[in-house]
């Protein structure tokens, strides 16, 4: 679970990210406040949101059981747990 909240913060974070990558490029102020203006801010925000919102939508659509498939439960047998499986 852990992998998939850090995959999605670094998929947020990679518009912020070519920003500063084009600030160092320019050798414009990094930590000047006119370098980060709020419109800017607010911009790379909806950016990142539709990147976090369009890998949600590719991961649902792309990974998982295919289609039509049964889900078997974890179960015990002869005394020993067996992991559920996708057939």
């Amino acid at each position: 679970m852990i992998r998939a909240v850090l995959t999605e913060i670094g998929i947020f974070l990679i518009p912020f990210a070519i920003y500063v990558l084009f600030l160092l490029a320019t050798r414009s102020g990094l930590l000047a406040p006119a370098s980060w203006p709020l419109h800017l801010v607010v911009k790379l925000m909806v950016a990142a949101l539709v990147l976090v919102i369009a890998s949600l939508v590719l991961v649902a659509e792309f990974s998982g059981a295919p289609p039509h498939s049964t889900y078997v439960p974890a179960h015990i047998e002869n005394g020993r747990l067996v992991p559920g499986v996708e057939k």
